[in-house]
């Protein structure tokens, strides 16, 4: 790979740096009785309780109780089984399966409506909310059963639904979601989120659990009529059709909601600006094109690949997204939306000097693959080729992994800690090109950065035997 390649990683990791729980919760102010957001204190009277979710949920959690004058009467975290969790919430941290839910999801979701259940209207819930709570808040409401649930999942995610879509459909059958956590809930709550959708949207996020719900039950009967689902999911359409009330979610203004607050943690905004700021330290006019990045992977990619390849020479130049796309499965391969993406964009910058691009998940991990995501070149379908792969065939077969996996292209971070979607950077050298003393002072612009860039791979694969992840713990890369 090129120096170039190595700008990208180092951007990416500037950009996972700066969405890191430490650094977003330092935006709290923590007091003897409580936190305060801004100009708006939540100081509880009563006991205080708090519940982190998703993917970032064992560092948040971990954070808030580091900084915490007051220490919390119970604790609550609940993540996906890939996530790191630190030792300071070992002991009260559950996991289950994402994205697909599963039977661990479920009973947690139903402890923890319990916990809220039992409190009192003087007591308080400050509730951390990260990318991939929907699918851990995988209790069912009444009339569905957990399979259902699990069926249409991979249903919903194979046919390419958009995180709207999958969401809109899970606030109707699910316990917890579209504000149904909240509502439950006698005490009073403050929610701060850490967004992996686009727009950030509070009532996407993890399914808005603590907010008002705008979509009904037939949009959700839509989206399974849109995705060409209804015939096989006969009898959860027929619920939607029968707007069921039960089955309705809170809507926005809803006398149950009036105890629940809802605000910003942090969002791929944070993580561009912070890859706009490394990109122009490193001499690159930085532009950020859109925080809402969506489409077929494959499209999105060629687009991109496209666009880095139409910029004119002069000044380096570096394209920022963030977003999330999707992939509409019709193979048997492995993969992620990251890889697909990055993949088309090869095809288009095959035999173009001076052009990179990368798509990486900020989480680090992307679909069914070990990796966050690749960083391709002007070189790679033809080191491809020469190690026997076949770009075209692998995306016939959504198998982008199949074809980086040991390459110098893949880019594997284990899971980062944080989640606010995927972001995509396309690098154009211009006239100057770029030196390697260069890649090495952006690479270091936190001794963080530097370790989140990933581990260096040869045509054999990584040769980096660990991945040093925030806060110094160290663990085995996943391959």
């Amino acid at each position: 790979m090129t120096p170039l390649a190595d700008m990208a990683r180092a951007i990416l990791a500037a950009a996972i740096e700066a969405v890191q729980p430490e650094t977003l919760l330092r935006k709290l102010t923590y007091t003897p009785s409580g936190v305060v957001w801004g100009d708006e204190s939540f100081e509880p009277p009563g006991r205080l309780i708090v519940v982190a979710l998703g993917k970032a949920a064992p560092g948040l959690g971990a954070t808030f109780l580091a900084h915490a004058a007051r220490r919390p009467d119970s604790v609550f975290v609940l993540c996906p089984d890939s996530v790191s969790v630190p030792a300071s919430v070992a002991g009260v941290t559950r996991t289950a399966a994402h994205p697909v839910p599963d039977r661990r999801g479920r009973e947690a979701t139903a402890e923890l409506r319990a916990v809220l259940a039992g409190l009192e209207a003087e007591d308080g819930v400050v509730v951390l909310i990260s990318g991939g709570a929907s699918a851990l808040l995988a209790e069912p409401l009444p009339g569905f059963d957990g399979e259902s649930v699990i069926e249409l999942t991979r249903a919903l995610l194979g046919r390419g639904a958009t995180i709207g879509e999958l969401n809109t459909v899970r606030k109707h059958m699910l316990a917890a979601t579209g504000g149904r956590l909240a509502s439950g809930c006698p005490a009073q709550m403050l929610t701060l989120t850490l967004s992996d959708v686009p727009g950030d949207d509070p009532a996407t996020i993890a399914s808005g659990p603590t907010i008002g719900d705008p979509t009904t039950l037939a949009d959700a009967a839509s989206v399974l009529r849109r995705r060409g689902l209804g015939d096989r999911f006969a009898a959860v359409l027929a619920a939607f059709d029968a707007a069921r009330p039960e089955l309705e979610s809170p809507k926005p203004g809803d006398p149950r909601l009036q105890r629940s607050r809802v605000h910003a943690l942090g969002s791929n905004r944070d993580a561009l600006a912070a890859a706009s700021a490394a990109a122009a330290r490193a001499g690159f006019s930085a532009r950020i094109l859109t925080t809402r990045l969506t489409g077929e992977a494959r499209r999105i990619g060629a687009a991109v690949g496209a666009l880095a390849c139409s910029v004119a020479s002069g000044e380096p130049v570096a394209l920022l997204a963030a977003g999330e796309t999707t992939v509409t499965v019709t193979g048997d391969g492995s993969g992620g939306r990251n890889l697909e993406l990055a993949l088309a964009a090869a095809r288009v910058l095959d035999g173009v000097p001076e052009r990179c691009v990368l798509a990486a998940g900020t989480d680090g991990i992307d679909g069914s693959s070990p990796a966050a995501g690749a960083v391709v070149d002007g070189g790679t379908i033809g080191r491809g080729a020469a190690r026997g792969r076949d770009a075209s065939a692998a995306l016939l077969h959504n198998d982008a992994w199949g074809y980086f996996a040991g390459s110098p292209e893949a880019v594997v971070t284990g899971a980062t800690g944080t989640n606010v979607s995927d972001v995509v950077i396309a690098l154009a050298a211009g006239a100057r090109p770029l030196l390697l003393g260069e890649v090495a002072a952006v690479a270091e612009l936190t001794s963080e950065s530097a370790r989140l860039a990933g581990p260096r791979s040869g045509p054999d694969g990584p040769t980096d035997p660990v991945v040093t992840a925030p806060g110094g713990r160290r663990r085995a890369p996943l391959h």
